[in-house]
C-alpha cells in the first residue's frame, strides 16, 4: 500500500512562519523605500541640479535611489546627508568635469535670465541675485557646493561636512575661502550675464 500523503496541517510551522516573516520584511522594505523616495526625492533632485544642471539631474537622482534601494539597511536617519553623499559620488564618477561645468553654467545662466529679466523692472535685490548666480556659475564646483549645501539645501554645517568628506572645522575653513572667491567673482562679473542685464535695462529705459 502506498504511504498516505501528509496532511497540510503536518507541514512544519517554522518553515511557514519564516516565509511569512520574509514577506513581511520585504513589504516593510518596500514601504520604507517608498517613504524615503517621497520625502527626499525633491532635495536630492535640487542638489543634483545645483551640482550638475537640470539636463543631468534626472539620471543622477535615478542612480542615487537605485543605490539607496540596494543598500537600504545602510541608509541612516536623517537620510539627507547620506543621499547627497551618494549623489556627489555619482556626479563625480559618471560625468566628466567639463560636461558638469558646462551643464551647470547653462543652468545658472537660465536662472538669471528667465524670471528676473522678464520682469517689468530689475530691482536692486533682483540685480544682486543675478550677480550672485552669475558668479556661482563661474566658480569651481567644489566652491559652489560648499556655498550651497547650507544656504540652499538646508543642511547643518556638520551634515554639509559629511557630504564633502571633511571635518566640520575644515568645512568652515573651506567655506570661508569659497566666500572670498565668490566675492571676487561678483566684483568682476562674467560678461554674458552683465551684458544681458545691461541690455534689459536699456530696453526698459524710455
Amino acid at each position: 500500500m502506498a504511504p498516505a500523503q501528509p496532511a497540510l496541517s503536518a507541514v512544519p510551522a517554522p518553515a511557514k512562519g519564516a516565509d511569512v516573516l520574509t514577506d513581511a520584511k520585504a513589504a516593510e522594505a518596500v514601504e520604507r523605500f517608498q517613504a524615503l523616495y517621497a520625502e527626499q526625492h525633491r532635495r536630492v533632485y535640487a542638489y543634483a541640479v545645483s551640482m550638475a544642471g537640470r539636463q543631468l539631474a534626472d539620471e543622477v537622482v535615478s542612480e542615487v535611489f537605485l543605490v539607496a534601494w540596494r543598500r537600504l539597511a545602510d541608509v541612516p536617519t536623517p537620510a539627507v546627508p547620506w543621499l547627497l553623499t551618494v549623489a556627489r559620488h555619482v556626479i563625480s564618477s559618471q560625468f566628466r568635469a567639463a560636461a558638469r561645468q558646462q551643464s551647470i553654467s547653462a543652468e545658472l545662466r537660465a536662472w538669471v535670465t528667465e524670471p528676473e529679466l522678464a520682469a517689468p523692472d530689475v530691482a536692486d535685490e533682483v540685480s544682486e541675485r543675478i550677480a550672485v548666480l552669475a558668479a556661482l556659475a563661474a566658480l569651481p564646483e567644489a566652491d559652489r557646493e560648499l556655498l550651497t549645501l547650507v544656504a540652499w539645501h538646508g543642511l547643518k554645517p556638520s551634515e554639509a561636512a559629511q557630504v564633502v568628506g571633511c571635518s566640520t572645522t575644515t568645512y568652515f575653513v573651506r567655506l570661508h575661502r569659497a566666500r572670498h572667491r565668490l566675492e571676487r567673482a561678483m566684483a568682476d562679473p562674467p560678461p554674458i550675464a552683465a551684458d544681458r542685464a545691461l541690455t534689459h535695462r536699456k530696453e526698459r529705459t524710455p
